[in-house]
C-alpha cells in the first residue's frame, strides 16, 4: 500500500490541535486532536511511498513507534486516505495509459469523495472501461447524453436512431453541424468516440443488438425524440428489456418540461407500465388522450430547449454513472422533472403497480429517501445484489471528528 489524503479534499487548520478536510457540508471532516509534527507528516502522505519508507520518515522525525502505523489506520477509517497503486489489474492497466488517465483525473477525484477503502476510486473508474451501454435516440438530448458517457470513461456506449440529421438536432457536445444530412446513428457514434479518453474500436455494426435487450448492455437508456415517446413511454417498447432484466433509464424533454426517470430494475421497481397503469386509475381519459397524441400529426420540429436538453442529458449521464459504479439514483422509482423558466427540480414517484405485469409491486409500497434527503412516497428500493456490486455508501451531512 502507498498511503496518500485523498488530494481531492482542501485541507486547513481549524486551531493549533485540529484539521478540516474538505469544504463542502457534505465532505467536511474534522480530524484531532493532532499536534503540528503529525500534521507536517501529512505532506509525506502523497502516494510516493510505502508503509515501510513511511516509518522511517516517522523515526527521523521524532514520532512514537506505531504513530504511522496507526496514523494510517484512522485516516483510513475516516474515508481521507487513497492507495496510489490499489484498485487492482485494472486499475493498473488504466494507470498505464498516462493520456486517458490524465482525462480522467477530475472524475478520479470525484470517485475519491464517494468511496471510503484506499484504491475503491480508480477502481471503480476502471471498471467503467469494461460497462456497455445503448443509447436509443440521437437528438439533443441522446446524442449529448451518450458524448458525456463516453468521456466519462464508459467503455463502450452504443447509439440507435434512423433517419438523417436535421438541422435542429445539432447541440454542442452532440450532433456537429457539419453532420446536417448524414445519419443520425452514424454521427452520434462518431461524436462518442470523439468524446471518449480512450477511444474504442469501431463495430461494424449494431444490428444484432438494436431492439433487442441484449443482455451484454449493463444499462439502456431510452432518449427519444418523439415528446409524446417521452411523457408517456411505451411499455412495449421496454418489453424486451424486462424479458432480459436490462435496467433502463428513461429521459427526455417535452414541450418546457425536462425529464429524467424512472430507473427500472426490471421486475423490482415501477416501470413505464407501472406508470402507464397508474395514470388510467387518475384519469379515465388518459387511454383516450394517448391514443390521439400516438396516432395525431407530428409536429416537424417539437419544442426542446437548448439548455434544458443539455440539463436533462447532464443528469441522466449522472444517474446512469451512479448505477454503473455500483450506486442506485434517485430517479429509481420516480421521474425528476423541470420546467422552463422557473427550473425547480421536484420527484414524482413512479409506484409499482399491482396491474402492471412486471410484477414489481409484490415487493411492496413504502418510502423512497432520495439522495437530497427530501421524502418521497415512492417503492421502497432495496439494493440488488446482481445489479449493484457493492452497497452505497452512507454518509450523512455534516462534520465528522476523528480522534487518532
Amino acid at each position: 500500500m502507498h498511503p496518500m489524503v485523498k488530494p481531492a479534499l482542501r485541507r486547513g487548520w481549524r486551531d493549533l490541535k485540529t484539521v478540516q478536510f474538505g469544504m463542502t457540508p457534505v465532505h467536511a471532516m474534522t480530524l484531532g486532536p493532532m499536534d503540528l509534527a503529525t500534521g507536517s507528516f501529512l505532506d509525506l502522505l502523497n502516494g510516493t511511498r510505502g508503509l515501510e519508507l513511511l516509518r522511517e520518515e516517522g523515526r527521523r522525525m521524532d514520532l512514537p513507534d506505531g504513530h504511522v502505523d496507526g496514523l494510517v489506520r484512522g485516516l483510513a477509517r475516516a474515508g481521507l486516505l487513497d492507495d496510489s497503486r490499489g484498485g487492482g489489474p485494472a486499475a493498473d492497466a488504466l494507470r498505464k495509459k498516462k493520456e486517458v488517465l490524465d482525462r480522467l483525473r477530475p472524475d478520479l477525484a470525484s470517485l475519491s469523495l464517494t468511496t471510503s477503502t484506499p484504491g475503491d476510486a480508480i477502481g471503480q473508474l476502471a471498471a467503467r472501461r469494461s460497462q456497455r451501454v445503448q443509447v436509443r435516440g440521437a437528438g439533443r438530448v441522446g446524442a449529448v447524453l451518450a458524448s458525456l458517457l463516453a468521456g466519462a470513461g464508459v467503455g463502450e456506449v452504443d447509439v440507435l436512431d434512423g433517419g438523417s440529421v436535421e438541422p435542429w438536432d445539432v447541440a454542442p457536445g452532440g450532433l456537429p453541424p457539419e453532420s446536417v444530412g448524414d445519419r443520425r446513428d452514424e454521427s452520434a457514434r462518431r461524436a462518442v468516440r470523439r468524446a471518449a479518453p480512450d477511444r474504442p474500436p469501431r463495430r461494424a455494426s449494431a444490428q444484432a443488438t438494436e431492439e433487442d435487450g441484449d443482455p451484454g448492455f449493463s444499462l439502456v437508456i431510452l432518449a427519444p425524440r418523439d415528446d409524446v415517446a417521452v411523457h408517456a413511454p411505451d411499455p412495449a417498447a421496454a418489453e424486451p428489456l424486462m424479458a432480459s432484466g436490462t435496467p433502463h433509464l428513461y429521459a427526455g424533454v417535452v414541450e418546457g418540461t425536462g425529464v429524467v426517470g424512472p430507473f427500472v430494475l426490471p421486475g423490482e421497481t415501477g416501470c413505464a407500465g407501472c406508470l402507464h397503469e397508474d395514470r388510467v386509475d387518475r384519469d379515465q381519459a388518459w387511454p383516450r388522450l394517448i391514443a390521439q397524441w400516438r396516432s395525431g400529426r407530428q409536429r416537424q420540429v417539437r419544442p426542446c430547449d437548448l439548455t434544458l436538453a443539455t440539463t436533462v442529458a447532464g443528469l441522466a449521464a449522472a444517474h446512469a454513472l451512479a448505477f454503473l459504479d455500483g450506486r442506485v439514483p434517485s430517479s429509481t422509482g420516480a421521474r425528476w422533472e423541470v420546467s422552463v423558466p422557473a427550473l425547480h427540480w421536484q420527484a414524482r414517484p413512479v409506484r409499482a403497480h399491482p396491474a402492471c405485469s412486471c410484477a414489481a409491486a409484490e415487493r411492496g409500497i413504502g418510502e423512497h429517501l432520495s439522495e437530497d434527503g427530501e421524502s418521497h412516497e415512492t417503492m421502497a428500493v432495496q439494493r440488488p445484489s446482481e445489479h449493484c456490486r457493492k452497497a452505497e455508501a452512507e454518509r450523512p451531512a455534516g462534520t465528522w471528528r476523528a480522534h487518532v
